[in-house]
């Protein structure tokens, strides 16, 4: 690379960071999210009793593993994590999207999940005037699969 005039020549191509240690710290970044959002569902039902719906059940059964799969592949580092962390995350980000779309009123009243028990609609936390408990679920399952998909580039383009 060649600098001009003190800065780098926009013409050429930068360099790209694929170190080990940029993987890991994606995986790691995927493991926070995915026990910052085991803790906060803990907190709210636990804490402030607040009780999940069947869908919110759902979510948190593809989301608490995914604390121990990713911490068990930071320890060593092993970028097959991916294949075992991945499949949860997508099912996952897909009941999150159906539920957001549940409390959004866009899925039909004939096929809603919540028949009985706590209803997936009504949401008792909403801040900010529009951030649910749903729609925090699927921020998570988005960024971790996000650091996941950017981490098999990584993998990919050793």
């Amino acid at each position: 690379m060649t600098l001009e005039y003190g800065y780098m020549n926009a013409s050429e191509p930068k360099e790209q960071d694929h170190s080990p240690e940029s993987a890991w710290t994606l995986a790691f970044l995927a493991w926070f999210i995915a026990s910052a959002s085991t803790l906060g569902a803990l907190f709210l039902s636990q804490v402030m009793d607040i009780a999940p719906c069947v869908l919110c059940w759902y979510q948190r059964i593809f989301m608490f593993p995914l604390v121990f799969i990713l911490g068990a592949g930071l320890f060593p580092f092993d970028a097959r994590l991916v294949r075992y962390a991945l499949p949860l995350t997508v099912v996952g980000w897909m009941i999150a999207l159906f539920h957001v779309l549940v409390v959004a009123g866009i899925v039909p009243e004939n096929i809603r999940p919540c028949a009985q028990g706590i209803p997936c609609k009504d949401q008792q936390i909403e801040w900010f005037g529009f951030l649910t408990i749903p729609s925090l679920s699927l921020i998570a399952f988005s960024l971790i699969g996000l650091l996941l998909l950017l981490l098999t580039y990584f993998k990919a383009s050793k």
